[in-house]
């Protein structure tokens, strides 16, 4: 003789006699023939789309006290190699400011270079700060300055956005989604 379940919403179930245990259906395969009545799986689809519609239209600049953030993007070439990270930064006020640091969630640390060639030899050096003029800008551009992530994580995915801050001298953080392109920039 099998033990009888009570049925919670028609989606849990729970042995009447026994240890308690839980039976989680999902609303999109029913249970066995006849158990459970099939799910309307339109509004499921039609919320899972707009989230995607909402996530392909998340700007890719941001704003803060005079600050913008332009034409953000990150090169991953493979996983295991670090990623370089570009964008543009205009300083709409009366002040230079200096660029400080950056970091991600998606990379295990995130460092300011400079791409330069001494004596036909190209390097990567570390940078401390980058200065934006006042009412000026200063672009990251493949072989110049960037950002070098470190460690890129299982989120650095090509075709996704990662959340990548910038940090000033003044105290100031401004953060953006930065899309991950491929070794050619797409």
């Amino acid at each position: 003789m099998t033990p009888m379940t009570k049925t919670i919403h028609g989606r849990f179930s729970t042995p009447a006699v026994g240890p308690a245990k839980a039976v989680l259906r999902s609303p999109f395969v029913p249970a066995k023939a006849g158990t459970q009545k099939p799910t309307n799986w339109i509004p499921a689809f039609a919320g899972m789309s707009g989230l995607l519609l909402l996530a392909l239209l998340v700007p890719t600049t941001a704003c803060a006290a005079g600050l913008t953030i332009e034409k953000p993007w990150i090169r991953l070439i493979i996983k295991a190699r670090p990623a370089a990270g570009y964008f543009t930064v205009k300083n709409d006020t009366d002040k230079t400011v200096e660029l400080t640091g950056a970091a991600s969630p998606a990379c295990g640390m995130v460092m300011l270079h400079q791409s330069v060639e001494e004596n036909g030899v190209g390097k990567m050096l570390p940078v401390k700060s980058v200065a934006v003029p006042a009412h000026g800008q200063f672009s990251f551009a493949p072989g110049g300055y960037h950002l070098m992530c470190m460690q890129p994580q299982p989120s650095m995915t090509i075709g996704h956005n990662v959340p990548l801050t910038l940090t000033f001298a003044d105290g100031q953080s401004l953060t953006a989604q930065f899309p991950v392109q491929g070794p050619g920039g797409k």
